[in-house]
């Protein structure tokens, strides 16, 4: 997969860019499935979160960029359908969608409906995360981010990078969420570990990791 990782949505001209290049042709002739499920999970989650991503009322910008179509893939509702139907349905699409919320819910469902299983196969494919979205990607979030609790009792996520996430840098909604937050939480995690804020976001080529920004954002522990 080709990935968008962001902290909000696509909030800027650089993000929209680095989205249209990851596809290779425009927004308005690419198809995308947006997955809602994360935001049901964890102690803030609730139904109007999910509705306003799916139906681009979110301040946000994901489902609203102008896409020729979009879908809803709700991966708690996967088991119960045939998987011969909703694999094609991921295959066939440009770009995956992923909303916000609870990044431990969100992984167990990505593993649980078997969507994870295909990210190796989906090469041509644009993920585009937004907070948990791409968190899920990472190999740990870190204690700090940590609300619904998975069987495993870890913090631990997908691995499909190899560095870790701190979203909503300086955000005025997150106070717990300031340069020497993400400081604290850096040190605490093995690995390069980036803190972006809502202008920021990372994309990730056949390997090449590089961040698109007009905002501010710090890479911490870069020489693990």
């Amino acid at each position: 997969m080709k990935l968008l990782l962001t902290d909000s949505g696509v909030r800027n001209a650089s993000m929209l860019a680095a989205l249209v290049d990851l596809l290779g042709k425009p927004i308005a002739e690419a198809s995308a499935l947006c997955i809602p499920t994360a935001g049901y999970g964890g102690p803030y989650g609730d139904p109007g979160g999910p509705w306003r991503f799916v139906s681009g009322q979110s301040p946000n910008p994901m489902t609203e960029l102008g896409w020729k179509s979009v879908g809803v893939l709700e991966l708690t509702a996967l088991s119960s359908i045939d998987k011969e139907r909703w694999v094609s349905w991921v295959q066939e699409t440009d770009a995956l969608l992923v909303n916000g919320g609870d990044a431990l819910y969100l992984c167990h469902w990505m593993r649980e409906s078997g969507v994870a299983d295909l990210f190796p196969s989906l090469h041509d494919t644009v993920y585009v995360g937004l907070s948990a979205g791409s968190m899920v990607l990472t190999p740990r979030i870190g204690e700090h981010f940590v609300g619904w609790k998975p069987r495993t009792g870890d913090d631990s996520t997908l691995g499909v990078v190899d560095f870790s996430i701190f979203p909503h840098l300086d955000s005025p909604g997150c106070p717990d969420n300031t340069m020497a937050d993400a400081e604290r939480w850096a040190a605490g995690m093995n690995g390069p570990a980036y803190a972006i804020d809502a202008q920021t976001a990372i994309t990730v080529t056949d390997g090449s990791v590089k961040v698109v920004s007009e905002g501010h954002w710090k890479l911490f522990n870069p020489a693990a």
